[in-house]
């Protein structure tokens, strides 16, 4: 009897236990947030990338430098912690030192083709931004004024918290570039997850 009750009374316990649990989960996910929630929120999705935390290169591309072009940026998370990214890299065509160098012509104009959406990196995944870059010939040479650009300064985009990739980062890529401002020779589109393959849509 006191074999059978004990039974009875283990069972009772765990479906309160169960149902504890349930209406937790419950209330985190549709109940209103609370500081402590929301701290733990962030803890488990990570916060915006940093650029010290990312590492920056090129992935597979189609054309040539010296016509138009698709490339990838790459964007690894080489940090120790889940971080998140979203919406546009600032790309520009930059030549010299990181600290007294020059941007050439006009940063690359947002292709809004593909919608922004927020990307979580755990520790050494990596999202890409599909970059085209149109040929030089395309343009009038007083238009363009061409230049070989031997780099690519990439800022991330602004999150919630500020841009916390102020710092830029820099890609090695020799092309040509247009050094006139105002000549659009460059897009870039949001950051998706996943290595980047230009010509093919993630699911």
């Amino acid at each position: 009897m006191m074999t059978r009750y004990g039974h009875i009374a283990s069972r009772v316990i765990a479906a309160v236990a169960f149902a504890g649990t349930a209406a937790l989960a419950v209330a985190l996910t549709h109940g209103p947030a609370r500081p402590d929630q929301a701290t733990l929120s962030s803890n488990l999705t990570g916060g915006p990338c940093a650029a010290s935390g990312l590492r920056a290169w090129l992935g597979l591309g189609s054309g040539a430098a010296s016509s138009d072009a698709i490339l990838t940026l790459e964007f690894t998370n080489v940090s120790a912690r889940t971080c998140r990214l979203y919406g546009y890299p600032q790309v520009s065509a930059y030549a010299g030192s990181p600290a007294a160098g020059t941007q050439i012509g006009s940063a690359a104009v947002r292709d809004t083709s593909v919608r922004p959406r927020p990307v979580t990196l755990t520790p050494g995944a990596t999202a890409h931004a599909v970059l085209r870059l149109t040929g030089t010939g395309s343009f009038q040479p007083t238009a363009c004024a061409q230049v070989t650009a031997p780099e690519l300064r990439v800022i991330m985009p602004e999150t919630g918290r500020g841009i916390m990739g102020a710092r830029p980062v820099f890609v090695p890529i020799r092309f040509a570039a247009c050094s006139r401002k105002g000549t659009a020779f460059m897009t870039v589109q949001a950051i998706q997850p996943r290595p980047g393959i230009p010509g093919f849509t993630m699911p």
